[in-house]
């Protein structure tokens, strides 16, 4: 079937026997926050390179509802701090917002400070289903002691965290595969989430989630023209995708509203890629609603 435009989406996933999709890979952050990430997107800078054209550069309400146009039940705020004293108020804020709004999964991120489990356990007594950190722009450690105790306690409650832990667009910060598997020495039972499918080091996130029992992988601009452009996925590696999407180990993720792309593009990109009926309803809702 063809995906060329948004409108497309809901006959595709209802040819797929699906109810929607889950989407675990979507930002909605403050405002004035959001305004600096988009100037970021739109210009390149250190730690983007050259830059995009934002698709979906919208007020948040028109972003919720072509979210629902699509048929995602399911999306994600995913904050991120880069510096001490942001993740207490960007969980605030990004909690009420999926109180506010129905399908949110309710969002949080921590970092490396005093209080850092105080504010963690706060956000999970207010409801936090999934977290986000950004090593490339936190530019920190995932492994400093006194993120152990987070770490413990998510892996404990079994809940995800969506870890961007490769070197897309550009290198920096604590990534590649070594610094997030020094935690999950530590916590194997984490639930971490490798965002972009280890972009560009694919093969190696790949074997990272061979590895580890409860690691997956989401599918975030990967196989879509722009990322096939510089970054394309090994051919070599599909029959591993093929077998990590039907393990459960793989889960729809999109960056909206950040994407150079209709959303239509991503579901368009996977869909090309021939792995089968089964494996585009395990990745766009099956893995998806059985983690969360």
């Amino acid at each position: 079937m063809a995906l060329e435009h948004d409108s497309d989406v809901p006959a595709w996933w209802a040819a797929l026997g699906l109810p929607g999709l889950i989407d675990l890979h979507t930002h909605f952050l403050p405002e004035r926050m959001e305004r600096r990430v988009w100037h970021h997107f739109r210009h390149g800078g250190p730690l983007m390179g050259d830059g995009w054209k934002i698709t979906y550069e919208w007020p948040v309400a028109d972003r919720v509802a072509r979210l629902r146009e699509l048929g995602v039940r399911t999306f994600t705020a995913l904050p991120y701090a880069h510096r001490p004293g942001m993740a207490a108020d960007l969980n605030a804020w990004t909690l009420d917002f999926a109180r506010r709004t129905p399908g949110c999964l309710p969002s949080a991120t921590f970092y490396p400070e005093p209080g850092v489990l105080d504010y963690v356990r706060e956000a999970l007594d207010a409801g936090a289903r999934i977290f986000k950190l950004h090593l490339q722009v936190g530019g920190f450690d995932p492994g400093v002691p006194e993120l152990d105790p987070v770490w413990a306690e998510l892996a404990e409650r079994g809940l995800p965290i969506v870890v961007h832990a490769s070197s897309v667009p550009v290198p920096g910060g604590y990534v590649g595969v070594e610094p997030i598997e020094r935690v999950l020495r530590r916590h194997p039972a984490s639930r971490v989430v490798i965002a972009h499918l280890g972009m560009p080091e694919y093969g190696d996130f790949l074997a990272l989630a061979e590895r580890y029992p409860r690691v997956v992988l989401d599918t975030t601009m990967t196989f879509t023209d722009f990322a096939e452009l510089g970054m394309p996925f090994p051919a070599a590696l599909r029959p591993a995708l093929l077998e990590l999407g039907l393990a459960g180990k793989v889960v729809l993720g999109s960056d909206f509203p950040t994407i150079p792309h209709p959303y239509a593009h991503q579901l368009q990109a996977l869909d090309r890629l021939d792995l089968g009926d089964a494996w585009l309803r395990a990745v766009c809702w099956h893995n998806g609603a059985a983690m969360i």
